[in-house]
């Protein structure tokens, strides 16, 4: 416990200087308080000083100077690379592997790896409708900025459904963004500072990592089970790490399909409540299950939990725009955050889209058809994998990913590989894991799997 609590207080030591030089406090070149002096003012001990100035030394950020002490690097950084290699085709398989392959494929690529569902099974019919309805709207619609929360609409919408969960959320809980992505984006710029500790399932959404890693933070992962994630593990890394945030899917955990249960749930608050770990909670699947399931944000009141969202999953891909539920001084912050990176909030055309969508019953029904096609798939589809000795982890209740574990031996990226060659886009394991301990796993979209020659290119990268 003592070597714990020593970390913990090494990494606010390191924190409270690279506040500093972020916040222009400190410059390049400037010398950093003494040893003594900044131990006292920290109220630690100098070797605690002495430790967190060594970590930054190595990681270059500052310098020691014999006999004179430490000073901020002079040395301009180099530019964020978030890739080793120089081109896509050169990298090993990785999270950006995967989204490349997945968004810049021809057409005529068969993409099982991705994470949409097909163009016809979405209700174009009605985006079309939709879209005529807007073009006959007032040139203010279809020419200006958006308001910095979004569109009224589409919040007034969003707040019912949230008074559905039992979530008791007023205007001032809730803002638009572009996309879920930017929505995590803009939360990440709010609460992180390079270095922070954030915590992430494994396996978790791949671009949960790349995020992370854009905004130079520490990623650490917990095992995931068929409930939600292993709590005695998730309480040694709180008490250990002293994580800044944990990132999660609730509902039809991506990529495992599992589901919260409200023991697991009600441990995990507890337990971050006590370490003041703020959880996002990316409810992205949420409209894929057939009843709803445990939900940190309810359970929680958006005091310490916020709720992130997007319909890209369900509607449009291409009409984007995601929200973000929390407490109202967060919102608050959030808002100015959106204006200085987005000047405004998202496109009022894609979030007036989305608001016709959700306005009538016809949302309701497309989701209902949305599900049972799944049902059938997901069992078809792991009854055909069954036959090349791929098995799944477990049968979600909803959604479109199956996580299968390969045949024994089998390395899930060098099957994805070679699965390329024929072309076909996988989605390999360690592209979700932060331990890179899911080699032997893969996911696969039920939705994109009817095609026989999936099937044949995987049975021969399964040779190779």
């Amino acid at each position: 416990m003592l070597e714990t609590a020593a970390r913990g207080r090494t990494t606010e030591v390191m924190a409270a200087i690279r506040e500093r030089i972020a916040g222009r406090a400190l410059a390049a070149g400037d010398r950093l308080p003494s040893i003594r002096r900044f131990a006292a003012a920290m109220k630690v001990s100098p070797s605690t000083v002495v430790e967190a100035y060594d970590r930054l030394a190595a990681e270059g950020l500052i310098r020691a100077q014999r006999g004179s002490g430490f000073y901020v690097a002079s040395a301009a950084p180099a530019p964020l690379r978030l890739a080793e290699a120089e081109t896509p085709k050169a990298r090993a398989v990785d999270p950006f592997w995967v989204s490349r392959q997945s968004l810049d494929a021809d057409a005529a690529v068969l993409k099982p790896g991705c994470g949409w569902l097909p163009a016809d099974w979405m209700p174009n019919d009605a985006l079309r409708r939709a879209i005529r309805g807007l073009a006959r709207s007032d040139g203010d619609l279809l020419a200006y900025y958006g308001s910095t929360r979004g569109s009224p609409a589409l919040r007034r919408l969003l707040l019912g459904r949230l008074a559905e969960e039992g979530i008791a959320a007023g205007p001032d809980h809730l803002m638009l963004s572009s996309t879920g992505t930017q929505a995590l984006d803009l939360v990440c710029r709010l609460l992180l500072r390079p270095g922070d500790t954030v915590l992430v399932d494994d396996p978790c959404y791949f671009n949960f990592q790349a995020l992370l890693k854009a905004h130079q933070a520490r990623v650490v992962g917990v095992p995931h089970t068929p409930s939600g994630p292993d709590v005695a593990a998730f309480e040694a890394v709180l008490a250990a790490e002293r994580p800044r945030l944990y990132i999660t899917n609730s509902a039809i955990h991506n990529p495992t399909g599992a589901t919260l249960s409200p023991q697991i749930a009600h441990r995990l608050l507890n337990t971050a409540a006590a370490g003041e770990t703020i959880i996002v909670e990316d409810d992205i699947f949420a409209d894929f299950e057939p009843e709803p399931s445990t939900r940190l944000a309810a359970l929680d009141g958006l005091e310490r939990v916020i709720r992130i969202g997007s319909f890209s999953k369900t509607l449009s891909a291409s009409a984007r725009c995601g929200y973000i539920a929390a407490r109202p001084d967060w919102i608050e912050a959030l808002v100015d955050l959106q204006i200085a990176t987005n000047f405004g909030g998202p496109s009022p055309i894609s979030s007036e889209i989305v608001a016709h969508m959700l306005a009538g019953g016809g949302y309701r029904k497309h989701m209902e058809e949305l599900r049972r096609k799944l049902v059938r798939l997901r069992r078809e589809t792991a009854d055909r994998l069954s036959r090349l000795g791929i098995e799944p982890w477990l049968m979600p209740r909803g959604g479109f990913n199956l996580w299968c574990r390969l045949p024994e031996g089998r390395d899930s990226g060098e099957v994805a590989q070679a699965a390329l060659a024929g072309g076909v886009v996988f989605a390999p394991g360690n592209v979700f894991s932060v331990s890179q301990g899911a080699a032997g796993f893969m996911r696969f979209n039920v939705a994109h799997m009817q095609d026989p020659r999936i099937y044949r290119v995987l049975a021969d990268a399964l040779k190779g």
